[in-house]
């Protein structure tokens, strides 16, 4: 790392979004991950759905391993001017897990779309078996 870092605007770095030109702004620095494109165990597409905005959400959410976060210094080729940064996409610690009243809606939804059809399932069989023996 150079002893002064190149500070970049949101602006500049957000143009740099495709597979052969692409960086990343992950806890107010920024990375040219154009490298490690093909490489990445999640694939291209992961890093370029983190395009264009501050992708410090994404990684922490994925909870890279010690090696990967070292991996990044490779990578770093500035800071980003937080003051360019669109103010809805500043990571925010995960609130969400803490209190959140519309996950729960969802987590019953998914319960009932398995098992609606394992009681139907099962209401089928008993009665195909109550009234095969009569």
């Amino acid at each position: 790392m150079a002893s002064d870092p190149k500070v970049h605007l949101f602006e500049e770095v957000a143009k740099h979004n495709k597979t052969k030109d692409c960086w990343l702004v992950i806890s107010g620095k920024v990375y040219d991950v154009t490298p490690f494109m093909e490489d990445h165990p999640g694939g291209d597409e992961v890093l370029l759905s983190a395009t264009g905005k501050d992708a410090t959400n994404d990684f922490e959410d994925v909870g890279h391993s010690d090696s990967a976060r070292e991996m990044m210094d490779k990578y770093y080729i500035g800071e980003i001017d937080p003051s360019t940064v669109p103010l809805k996409k500043i990571f925010i610690p995960s609130q969400q897990s803490q209190h959140n009243p519309d996950k729960t809606p969802e987590f019953v939804i998914k319960i009932l779309q398995f098992l609606v059809p394992i009681l139907i399932l099962g209401l089928a069989f008993a009665v195909r078996h109550y009234t095969k023996n009569e």
